[in-house]
């Protein structure tokens, strides 16, 4: 399913759309130097893509906590413990909030460590917390720097690992990095080749040129162009963005960075004695007591805790006024289920994706549809999609026997269960034994040995008894529902993915 969000407009007159399910597998890399738009192309991307997917921010200038008031997201500080930071990061993840982390008032040791505590608590949350969230670090040459600078190697050890851990395994935790940098010279090398779509803002330096055109397969006899882009203007390519390389406008956004670039003012009339004015101290000055700033409180953890447990707030289009959600029954509710169900496996892949990415997409299909009540939790939607990968029909599904099947299926874990119903709907109706294939498609893998093994498990915790026929066929046997499946194959083909290629 695709979710393109618009952001501005291609040096051909249309609409640049960014592909957020493209995004969200193969990573964004920004550059261009200090004034090119790049905050402002983030804060975009950022606004078009809030209603769609969870978002984190990592702000070393605390310029996006402007979002919090628009969108939601909670500002976590970064002046805390690294304790702290472990369970904010758990539980953002854990109850999918989008958050800025703030390191405004850091020196760039403590955000290296702050920044890098916080990205692998996200990357070590447990599988069950695997959701899809859009993780963007602006001035990404501080945190992945190319070269030891003067921070401690701790603190570069925790940041650099971080951000590689974050571009090069993310992928399959939910982690999708936005990355921008000023310097594509001063960041790692292994941090920024792992993306694959890239917009090139305006920057001067040979070495920066040359890099950003070798990224965009450009002759380097035109990267003189980047010099001569305008604020703002971004040289697009990528998967997610164009197949070749498109010059594309930012288009404008909702919020603001709490700092502006500086305007230039009118500098007041000078006084006469405008040296006495500056060399002669005031009386009261000496005796004014020095007021320093003191550094920035963090908001105590309680307060994190209770915005995490409010449930996240809808963004509402400001000119849009949407009619009231008519109410339906639990039966048409239901129906509208199965066929997104039906929707999302029509894809033969869905098969092999796993079950985060899977609820992501079954709750963006539920907002286009509209469909009112609240959504299914991810554990109903995984009880539901191991009915729906077992292949039941409606007539058996009606049945008693088919109830105490899915009675039985709790005796199993939930990733495991799809492969059970799928074998007891084939004992019930009588059908051939399922062949390793179709049972490793039903767990998601393409290993006919872990197949195997998966039956040799239900049979070791009493669920099934396999034997053979005189041909040597596969039989699977239900004692508790007094059911076995006819002799099947275990070496036969994915029925299911034949038919599905030779449709194609």
């Amino acid at each position: 399913m695709k979710v393109g969000i618009d952001m501005g407009t291609t040096s051909e007159g249309t609409s640049a759309s960014l592909d957020i399910e493209e995004l969200l597998a193969t990573r964004l890399l920004v550059q261009g130097n200090s004034g090119s738009g790049k905050s402002h192309l983030l804060r975009r991307l950022l606004e078009q893509s809030a209603p769609w997917v969870q978002q984190c921010i990592i702000d070393p200038e605390g310029d996006f906590v402007t979002l919090a008031d628009r969108f939601g997201h909670v500002v976590v500080e970064g002046e805390r413990t690294d304790a702290e930071l472990i369970g904010i990061a758990t539980r953002i993840r854990q109850h999918r909030v989008s958050c800025v982390l703030s390191l405004e008032g850091l020196d760039i040791e403590q955000q290296m460590r702050s920044a890098g505590v916080f990205l692998n608590a996200m990357f070590d949350a447990d599988r069950d917390y695997w959701y899809p969230v859009l993780v963007v670090v602006d001035e990404a040459q501080m945190f992945a720097p190319s070269v030891g600078g003067d921070v401690s190697e701790e603190a570069r050890k925790i940041s650099l690992g971080a951000m590689t851990n974050l571009m090069c395994r993310g992928r399959k935790r939910g982690l999708a990095g936005v990355i921008a940098t000023q310097r594509l010279a001063k960041l790692a090398k292994n941090v920024a080749a792992e993306a694959s779509n890239f917009l090139m803002g305006r920057t001067f330096l040979d070495i920066d040129m040359q890099r950003a055109a070798d990224l965009l397969g450009m002759d380097r006899r035109t990267a003189e162009m980047f010099r001569d882009l305008k604020r703002g203007s971004f040289v697009a390519l990528g998967p997610a963005l164009s197949r070749r390389p498109l010059k594309v406008t930012i288009g404008s956004v909702e919020t603001s960075a709490r700092s502006t670039s500086p305007k230039l003012m009118p500098l007041p009339e000078a006084p006469q004695d405008v040296e006495d004015l500056i060399f002669t101290p005031d009386p009261e000055e000496l005796a004014r007591p020095v007021i320093r700033r003191p550094a920035p409180q963090p908001r105590p953890a309680s307060d994190i805790l209770a915005e995490l447990s409010r449930p996240r707030a809808e963004p509402v289009a400001p000119l849009e006024i949407k009619p009231a959600q008519p109410e339906i029954s639990a039966e048409e509710r239901e129906a509208l289920f199965d066929s997104l169900f039906a929707e999302i496996f029509a894809n033969p892949e869905a098969a092999f994706r796993p079950d985060a990415e899977l609820y992501q997409d079954f709750l963006v299909r539920c907002r286009i549809r509209r469909v009112p009540g609240t959504a299914l939790t991810l554990s109903a939607f995984r009880r539901k999609m191991a009915v729906a990968r077992s292949g039941v029909d409606p007539e058996t599904a009606a049945t008693e026997a088919w109830a105490s099947a899915v009675q039985l299926a709790d005796r199993v874990t939930e990733d495991l269960q799809a492969v059970f119903l799928m074998m007891a709907q084939a004992a019930v109706r009588g059908l051939p034994c399922p062949s390793d294939a179709m049972i490793a498609r039903a767990y998601g893998t393409h290993s006919a040995r872990r197949a195997r093994r998966l039956l040799g498990y239900f049979e070791e915790q009493g669920l099934i008894v396999t034997h053979a026929d005189f041909s040597g066929k596969r039989i699977v046997a239900f004692p508790d529902l007094g059911k076995e499946t006819a002799p099947g194959d275990a070496n036969a083909p994915d029925a299911g993915n034949a038919g599905r290629a030779a449709a194609e």
